[in-house]
């Protein structure tokens, strides 16, 4: 039976209190992302380019094509899901004033099935973290992850 509810899409937004160009820099630049995102980034992220991420949490790297870039605006690109299927994620700068920007990121849309909620659920706990991790970086050079995921640290998770 099909679902009747609207596609499932995450949206989270934060301030941080930088201009757009230093927020905008921290996204595109793996150097700097690997201070509170990811542990590798294989290129800066540039227009119809492709790169790789690594994440400290996870085996192996994960394509990402870059989809458009509007320098101090806005980062499009896609990437798979641990299903395989695509999604487009969207991070979009708002200045509030000179110190202070508003970072939103969408990320969707999937259906609204059982599969869907589930996705709904972690990647809106991921994003909400990137976004907390990228202040704490931005505002007092803290990074937050260090350490936070490593899988030899986990507690057992009962089936």
């Amino acid at each position: 039976m099909a679902s009747s509810l609207s596609p499932l899409q995450i949206k989270t937004a934060l301030h941080v209190a930088q201009n757009a160009s230093v927020v905008f820099e921290a996204i595109v630049d793996p150097a700097q992302m690997a201070n509170y995102f990811i542990a590798y980034g294989s290129n800066r992220m540039e227009e119809g380019k492709t790169v790789q991420w690594s994440f400290p949490e996870m085996e192996g790297s994960f394509p990402v094509q870059v989809i458009k870039v509007e320098p101090d605006q806005k980062v499009v690109f896609t990437w798979n899901d641990t299903d395989g299927s695509e999604t487009t994620v969207t991070i979009t700068l708002q200045p509030v004033s000179e110190t202070v920007t508003f970072v939103t990121v969408t990320e969707g849309e999937k259906a609204a099935t059982d599969d869907g909620i589930r996705w709904l659920k972690n990647n809106t706990e991921g994003w909400a973290n990137f976004l907390a991790c990228l202040k704490a970086f931005l505002e007092y050079g803290i990074n937050l992850r260090k350490g936070a995921f490593d899988p030899s640290q986990m507690p057992v998770q009962e089936v």
